[in-house]
């Protein structure tokens, strides 16, 4: 996330003069953990000390939580090695550690501690959180939620941001890249170079309510119909500027809400335990040359957002896209792939896969099944666009932009896969991520697929 507030040592000064949060836990505890982080050397050591001395698993979480706010202070360590048996000399280690042991449970007073700290960057971080916080309210575990720069609300969503005509867009070149959405008739592209300085729009796409929640982090722009049943209302979504996993937390500013961007479900506050999953609407990442093409009436983002950014082709996290790794901590099998490998991923009833998007280099129409469907994928490795259709007994061959089936060649559309005679396959929809992101959250759920080769 794009870093507002990028000087640690400003956050703990604020800290410092901060009136700790009412304790409803055990206050030598919290105070104890304050004292590790803002003591004096003297007083670290004796608190340290003091904890270690104590014993047992549930005050991991705090220090874990320390080694992030104040450093990687060598009592710390040795606090973390001395309760957890394991030399944990950076946050990115404990946070790792973290992630493996969910038997591990904190003390009551960590999230004293966390919102204390939270509160000292942005009390808008406290609106997504009822007090006292309940973990078995949570979908997620709130010891491996972290601040990822950014402020509450710090990332502006577009909310039915201005559209211009394709011929009228001069600042884009053929090659930027898109997100694609088409529904009812209703085409509209929306640049990542632009999308990528707000990971997120609301809009009303062909009489339909969708949220595009785009995570640059996990590499994931996913579609929403921001309406469900028994709402009167359609859901308008923000950045929480709060990381789960190296995943972004959206909210919803109805209720604030934390929501998870790569399931779409609510995990944190009033909904928490709703039972809703946003619906996942079809898109498709590709060129703007290659969108214009097939979409010629088009209407694309204007780059008047009343937003100040470098809009530039390459610029927005540049860096962090051109690097194999991640910058905030989470666990990833990488027997299979790398962490920063795309994946095309396809979740339906009976089942969900992912599709490596180099296997579309050499086999850009892939007839396959995921649950109960017999599918077939066409993709565009360089362009990262994946487009998949219901096949039945039908199979397909040929390239990313013309595909012969029974009868001939047939249509790609972004509704369906149209034959010479009319037949038509349905669109299926499905998204582009990196790997670890997949993998951490649907993981052994997921088949992977395996080119024949």
């Amino acid at each position: 996330m794009f870093k507002f507030v990028s000087r640690l040592a400003t956050v703990i000064c604020v800290l410092t003069t901060l009136t700790a949060l009412p304790s409803r836990a055990d206050d030598d505890l919290l105070s104890l953990s304050k004292t590790i982080l803002i003591g004096s050397p003297t007083e670290r050591q004796s608190a340290v000390d003091a904890l270690v001395a104590r014993g047992g698993t549930d005050m991991i979480p705090s220090l874990v939580l320390l080694m992030r706010i104040g450093g990687s202070h060598v009592v710390t360590q040795q606090a973390l090695r001395a309760l957890t048996g394991e030399r944990l000399t950076t946050w990115r280690e404990a946070m790792h550690y973290q992630e493996a042991h969910p038997e591990i449970a904190p003390h009551p007073s960590y999230y004293d501690l966390k919102l204390w700290y939270w509160g000292g960057i942005d009390p808008g971080f406290l609106s997504f959180f009822d007090t006292p916080i309940k973990p078995s309210d949570m979908r997620i575990r709130f010891e491996e939620i972290t601040w990822g720069g950014a402020l509450a609300d710090g990332i502006p969503s577009l909310d039915k941001p201005a559209l211009i005509k394709a011929a009228e867009a001069d600042y884009l070149a053929d090659t930027d890249l898109v997100f694609g959405v088409e529904i009812n008739g209703d085409a509209r592209a929306y640049p990542l170079r632009i999308m990528g300085w707000h990971e997120m729009f609301n809009e009303v796409i062909g009489g339909v309510p969708v949220a595009l929640a785009y995570c640059t982090l996990c590499g994931a722009g996913i579609l929403f119909e921001s309406q469900v049943d028994d709402s009167d209302t359609p859901f308008v979504f923000g950045s929480s500027g709060l990381l789960y996993r190296s995943n972004k937390l959206m909210f919803d500013r109805q209720t604030n809400s934390l929501w998870n961007q790569f399931t779409g479900e609510p995990v944190s506050g009033t909904l928490a335990r709703s039972g809703i999953t946003l619906k996942i609407r079809p898109s498709t990442i590709t060129s703007w040359g290659d969108w214009r093409r097939l979409h010629p009436t088009t209407q694309v983002l204007s780059l008047e957002t009343g937003h100040f950014r470098n809009y530039d082709s390459g610029v927005v996290y540049r860096d962090y896209f051109a690097s194999p790794d991640l910058l905030y901590p989470t666990i990833t099998d990488q027997t299979r792939l790398a962490q920063k490998d795309q994946v095309y991923g396809i979740r339906v009833a009976g089942g969900t896969k992912a599709w490596p998007l180099a296997a579309f280099t050499d086999e850009p129409v892939i007839n396959d099944e995921v649950g109960f469907s017999n599918i077939v994928l066409i993709g565009d490795a360089t362009t990262q666009t994946v487009r998949a259709y219901e096949r039945g007994a039908l199979s397909f061959s040929g390239s990313a932009s013309r595909v012969t089936g029974p009868g001939g060649d047939w249509q790609i559309t972004e509704d369906a896969l149209i034959g010479p005679n009319g037949q038509s396959q349905p669109r299926i929809p499905g998204h582009i991520a990196y790997w670890f992101a997949w993998d951490g959250y649907l993981g052994a759920e997921s088949a992977l697929y395996e080119s024949p080769s």
